[in-house]
């Protein structure tokens, strides 16, 4: 109920008695009042009638503060409730409703019951609900449990394009145990920054990631794997395990120290005047030492947990993608989009239909393997196919789009080098080139 010596009204209300008040001081026909507020001139006159009569309240609507005719009886409200709190006290409204219609014959629908649930404090809305995350207990060994995450920043600043830091964290004591600048998150880029790692540590118990592509398999069904990908392979045959988190806030200790890092490591590289990924990596050592003597602190037990790397360990070949191939009746098996052609000798023609394993390194080269032995071979052609659309994580858009830029110039270059493109399509490519390329208006 409104005040006695106050009156509400609605914005559209304000603008009516605006309009009106116009009218009626002969400043504005009732035709252009009917325009401007969207209404019929006979309409105009009534609301005009009303304001004279009663004031700027007869332009308010009578509805206001009045009980809705489709409201339901208060009975019916405080009966649904009462069997809420009686018997259905942690059930949600649609299975409430479901259970107040079926066994006690309460028709309410579940946006009322979930709205009076709201109001009688019996539900939280989905907005409102805050998730606590409890703290863990630090692992009590070193190289026990190593969180590691991948950051894309501008962490040049303005001298040098974005790229990503993967960041290894000791849980156990906080401490960097690995820094690498790369342009993205990639499998290789991992294997790269592993090797370092367990080359100059150890292997530690685990390592502990967020749920991407790189690390878990997040296909529901998962096509001609064992439900592993590289990474983990890589790991496994390490006897590594890697565990995902559920949440960022599960793994936070490398989120935090990449708070920190966006912040120092950024400072740092400027004083230093480094401008590279290659220069940052090798400055990476001695940020480190400064980090952990800042940061770090003693872990609850003495023992380190990280293990000796076996003679039998060939981390070469271990940190290489390795897909199983079948070897065709002509010693040919086929493998991204090329056709290998294994040499006939008397040992090889024996492996006509068995399965052999191709391995490939970061630098493209390949190897094919079986048994543990090496088989001849040599690339016989590359299959001429349509680029198909692919999957590309939000992470590794950037990288992606140099090089599919990279691959456009190439393209352009080889139909400007062909005899078959006519020189009109020649210096078309030729000015479309020279727009992309210039530099942008400031």
């Amino acid at each position: 109920m409104d005040d006695p010596g106050y009156l509400t009204m609605s914005a559209k209300e304000l603008n009516r008695l605006e309009v009106l008040n116009r009218v009626l001081d002969r400043r504005l026909t009732q035709a252009q009042a009917a325009e401007q507020l969207g209404l019929g001139i006979r309409q105009v006159q009534r609301l005009c009638r009303k304001l004279r009569i009663g004031g700027p309240r007869g332009l308010v609507s009578r509805k206001r503060g009045r009980a809705s005719n489709r409201k339901l009886p208060d009975d019916l409200r405080r009966r649904a409730l009462d069997l809420i709190v009686s018997r259905y006290s942690d059930f949600g409204p649609t299975l409430a409703a479901e259970k107040l219609q079926a066994v006690h014959g309460v028709a309410v629908s579940v946006e009322t019951l979930r709205r009076w649930m709201i109001d009688a404090e019996l539900w939280v809305p989905r907005s409102q609900r805050q998730r606590v995350y409890q703290p863990r207990r630090r692992r009590s060994c070193f190289g026990e449990l190593v969180q590691i995450d991948g950051c894309d920043h501008e962490w040049f600043e303005d001298r040098a394009p974005r790229c990503t830091l993967l960041v290894y964290v000791d849980d156990a004591t906080s401490r960097l145990m690995e820094l690498r600048f790369v342009p993205s998150e990639s499998t290789f880029s991992y294997f790269a920054a592993t090797r370092t790692y367990l080359e100059r540590h150890g292997k530690p118990v685990a390592f502990y990631s967020d749920k991407a592509s790189i690390f878990r398999i997040n296909a529901t069904a998962p096509r001609k794997t064992a439900g592993m990908t590289q990474f983990s392979r890589a790991l496994s045959e390490l006897n590594i395990d890697i565990i995902c988190a559920n949440t960022p806030q599960a793994k936070g200790r490398v989120e935090r120290a990449l708070l920190t890092l966006q912040d120092r490591l950024v400072k740092e590289l400027r004083l230093q005047g480094i401008s590279t990924m290659e220069a940052a990596n090798a400055y990476a050592p001695e940020f480190m030492a400064a980090y952990n003597e800042r940061f770090g602190r003693e872990s609850l037990s003495d023992r380190d947990a990280h293990r000796p790397i076996r003679d039998d360990e060939d981390l070469s070949r271990i940190f290489t993608l390795q897909e199983d191939r079948k070897i065709s009746k002509e010693l040919t098996l086929h493998y991204r989009g090329n056709v290998y052609l294994i040499d006939p000798n008397p040992e090889t023609q024996r492996l006509r239909g068995r399965m052999c394993r191709v391995y490939a390194d970061a630098r493209g080269r390949v190897e094919v393997r079986r048994e543990g032995r090496s088989l001849p071979f040599r690339a016989l052609h590359k299959l001429r196919r349509v680029t198909q659309a692919d999957i590309v994580s939000n992470k590794r858009l950037g990288s992606v789009l140099l090089k599919i830029q990279a691959n456009q110039r190439e393209r352009d270059q080889q139909r400007l080098s062909s005899p078959k493109v006519t020189l009109r399509e020649k210096r078309q490519i030729r000015a479309a080139r020279a727009r992309a390329d210039a530099p942008a208006n400031p």
